[in-house]
Parts: structure tokens; C-alpha cells; sequence
């Protein structure tokens, strides 16, 4: 139920602004604490390119202050993907007060395995994804090309690709809130699941280099993960549909009392149409009682 007490505007408006404040100190805290180590964290981050490049062979600067900057864009973006659960928590927070009490038992452990599986898709591109890529690249180049990567470029790839795989981890959330919002129902998702196949493996060609590998590790794990949430789909459904009871609900009470109001009205109906004739039957008799009356005035009337 919301909350008996009504926030204006300007209130949501202050409270959205320490939201937002609280947020950015988060980052800022976690950030200043990673910045004595940006350079050790892109070292982290190049260790997929590095394992793939010839003995001897290293990534380059292009730009002239690329060393500099690169490295702290990368613990700046660490940061926030630390600070991930607590900017979660900030925003079910935000949006508490206007849920109900059985939507926010489902939003709890929906923002937490939403987080849990943002981190799965970061790791998994990590660890499996960019390997295979990198190796893949390395090895179709010609012969006469060096395959040494600029530092920025490289960051921007593993920003937009490691991003894409946390975002496509977040296929059984997505799967469980349409049905639990009624936008779409099992059975039909179901009946489209060709579809689906079909579309997992259009996105991962768009969001992955242009080979067969990288979208076929992309798009397998997103059909996968849509069948996860096909089965625990039904559980939240089924705690929606029992917090209100088919007998307690305003549709069944309106509709009892709609009943109870029609049967009142046909017996209403049927008590005037009685009324009615007997009415007629009364002012039949004073009307025979009259004409008695004037027939026997006429017959002592004298001549």
C-alpha cells in the first residue's frame, strides 16, 4: 500500500537529489580508493590481449596523453561497476514508497540477482569471451601486419563488450518482470521461443565483432538464461495471485453485489406487476359497483 502521507513534487525532486548525491560519493569514495592502482587495474584489464600477442609485443599509445587518462577511465568505470549494488539499492529505495507490500518482497531478491547476474555476464565475457576473441583476431590478420592494439581502443572494446554481456545476463529479470506485469504470459513466450533463438543470435551479431564465435558465446548464454526465467517465472506469478484472494477482491465483490442488486430489481419488477393488476381488478369492481348503482337510480326515478 503507498504511503498514507503524500509527497509533493518538490519533495520527490530533493529526495532524488540526495539519492543522486549519495550515489555519486559512492563512486567517488570507491574511485579515489582505485586510483593509486590504475595502473595495475588496466594491466588486469589487458591481461586477455596480452596472452594473444607475439612474444616481445605490446599495446601502444596513440594519443599523447592516452597513458594518463586511459588507466583512469578504467578505474573510474571499475568503480562504478563496484558501487553497482549499492546504485541498485539506491534506486529500489527511490521507488519503495509507491509499491505494494507483495511487490516489494519481489523487488528484494530481484535487485539482488540482478546484480549477481551483471557480475556473471562481466566475468563470463571476461574470462571466456575475450579470450577466444583475441585469439581469433590475432590469428586472421596477414602475415605482414603487426597486431598491436591502441590502449584507448582496446578499452572501448572491453567497455562496449564486457557492458553488453552484464546487460544480456539480465535476460531472466526481464523475462520474469513482463510476465509478472502481465505484459506477456508463459504460454505465449513459449509458443515464440524460435523467435527468441532467432533474435538472441541477431543481437549478439551486433553486439559482438563480426564472427561466428563471439556471437554464438553471446547468444547461446542469452537462451539459455530466457529459458532460466521460464522456470522461476511461475513462482512469482504464483505469490502475485495469492496475496489476493478471488473472494476478497473489489472484482468479485462488485460483481456479488451487482447479483444481489439484479435478483432485488426482478423482485421489485414482480411486486409492481401484482400491484398493477390488482389495481385494475379494484377499479373494475368500482366501476361495476357504479353502473349498479345508476340502474337501480334510473329504475326508481318516478315517470
Amino acid at each position: 500500500m503507498m504511503n498514507a502521507k503524500e509527497m509533493t513534487f518538490v519533495q520527490h525532486l530533493i529526495e532524488l537529489r540526495d539519492i543522486l548525491l549519495r550515489s555519486v560519493i559512492a563512486i567517488l569514495v570507491i574511485f579515489i580508493g582505485l586510483f593509486p592502482f590504475a595502473n595495475e587495474v588496466y594491466s588486469f584489464i589487458a591481461a586477455p590481449i596480452i596472452n594473444v600477442l607475439p612474444q616481445g609485443s605490446n599495446i601502444i599509445a596513440i594519443g599523447v596523453i592516452s597513458p594518463f587518462l586511459t588507466p583512469l577511465k578504467m578505474a573510474l568505470i571499475m568503480a562504478v561497476y563496484l558501487a553497482m549494488p549499492y546504485l541498485l539499492y539506491q534506486i529500489w529505495k527511490f521507488v519503495a514508497p509507491a509499491l505494494y507490500q507483495h511487490e516489494k518482497q519481489m523487488i528484494v531478491p530481484l535487485v539482488v540477482s540482478s546484480t549477481i547476474l551483471f557480475y556473471a555476464g562481466l566475468l563470463f565475457s571476461f574470462y571466456i569471451v575475450f579470450p577466444v576473441i583475441f585469439g581469433f583476431l590475432s590469428s586472421i590478420g596477414p602475415s605482414i601486419v603487426d597486431f598491436t592494439p591502441d590502449i584507448q581502443y582496446y578499452l572501448d572494446f572491453v567497455l562496449k563488450v564486457s557492458f553488453a554481456f552484464g546487460v544480456a545476463f539480465e535476460v531472466p529479470i526481464a523475462t520474469i518482470l513482463l510476465i509478472m506485469f502481465g505484459a506477456t504470459t508463459i504460454e505465449k513466450l513459449k509458443a515464440n521461443r524460435p523467435y527468441v533463438v532467432i533474435g538472441a543470435f541477431i543481437l549478439g551479431m551486433l553486439l559482438t565483432p563480426p564472427d561466428i564465435i563471439s556471437q554464438t558465446l553471446i547468444a547461446i548464454p542469452m537462451w539459455l538464461l530466457f529459458e532460466v526465467g521460464l522456470i522461476f517465472a511461475p513462482f512469482f506469478v504464483r505469490k502475485e495471485s495469492e496475496s489476493d484472494s478471488p473472494d476478497d477482491s473489489p472484482s468479485a465483490q462488485q460483481s456479488t453485489t451487482e447479483d444481489h442488486s439484479t435478483d432485488d430489481t426482478e423482485e421489485q419488477d414482480w411486486d409492481d406487476d401484482e400491484f398493477d393488476a390488482e389495481m385494475d381488478k379494484i377499479e373494475a369492481e368500482f366501476e361495476k359497483m357504479d353502473e349498479e348503482f345508476e340502474g337501480n337510480a334510473s329504475k326508481k326515478k318516478p315517470e
